[in-house]
């Protein structure tokens, strides 16, 4: 080859080695760039997709302990020290609150009294003790009234940030409709350090009642606990006269492993309450268990 054909050839090759590292033919059509060649790296996993996939792994534990017939139920779970650390099972479906809309009635008495820049007097102490350690009836409605009924607790639901919550009508406190997902808001109202309209000094007045519940109402929520001597708990049960059937709920906060986490579930159709208790129980321990693993 003369020396003519030696140039055209380390042309033709450097043109070769040039179009293919541009991603190109020699001719200059674009070519597509081999994927080996790139470099990527895994795209970030965003707390919605975490959630999600928690949500599925809540639904999946659920399946076989959800009963036949009317009953229904909702959960939703968190760890206490992370807001984003949840799973929930129809979590925005409205339920009865029965009993446990006492701790609503309790933080809505306590904001009144943070606004008016006073304490609790000693009967509202002894109405609050009653109401939430014995879960007496006569006292929820005592103050009941003293929060200005339906208006007062709908008016304290929107500073705690509850958005599903609303009052019963005609005095029929336990007739209040609320959600999981809101009863986990008002849970970290109480048991959280931050986002509370609650005053510290409030938030531990709660948390020392629900500690303190009488030994025959520590069911529920506890269930999933490692101890019951160490949750924070307040449960409703309510025979529906109608209906003969049972609304059947438990909120508060469990420790597992060392570590706190609050849990509201909620339930109705229940056939008796003793199957309410049971399915609640169950539900919680699943719960909690999806998020511990």
């Amino acid at each position: 080859m003369d020396r003519n054909g030696l140039a055209a050839c380390a042309a033709l090759l450097a043109g070769t080695l040039v179009g293919t590292l541009m991603g190109c033919s020699p001719g200059g059509a674009e070519q597509p760039v081999p994927v080996a060649a790139t470099a990527s790296a895994s795209a970030p996993v965003s707390e919605e997709e975490v959630s999600v996939d928690r949500d599925d792994a809540l639904a999946k534990a659920l399946k076989p302990l959800l009963p036949d017939g009317d009953a229904r139920v909702s959960v939703a779970v968190a760890a206490l020290d992370a807001t984003a650390d949840g799973a929930v099972y129809d979590g925005a479906s409205a339920f009865d609150t029965a009993s446990i809309v006492k701790v609503d009635i309790l933080a809505a008495l306590l904001l009144r009294a943070q606004d008016a820049g006073r304490a609790l007097t000693s009967q509202e102490r002894a109405y609050a003790t009653a109401m939430i350690e014995n879960s007496d009836n006569a006292s929820a409605t005592a103050l009941w009234d003293s929060i200005g009924g339906a208006d007062g607790l709908d008016a304290a639901n929107l500073t705690l940030g509850l958005t599903g919550t609303r009052a019963g009508a005609g005095g029929e406190w336990g007739l209040t409709q609320t959600t999981a997902e809101d009863q986990l808001t008002l849970l970290r109202a109480v048991f959280s350090t931050e986002g509370s309209g609650l005053s510290g000094a409030s938030r531990a007045y709660v948390v020392g009642l629900m500690g303190r519940t009488a030994a025959d109402q520590r069911w529920g929520v506890s269930a999933a606990a490692d101890s019951v001597s160490g949750c924070a708990l307040k449960n409703g049960w309510l025979p529906r006269t109608a209906t003969g059937l049972w609304d059947i709920n438990s909120v508060g906060r469990v420790t597992v492993g060392g570590k706190p986490y609050l849990v509201s579930v909620l339930s109705d159709g229940n056939a008796t309450k003793e199957v309410g208790v049971a399915l609640v129980e169950r539900v919680a321990t699943a719960a909690v268990s999806v998020l511990t693993g």
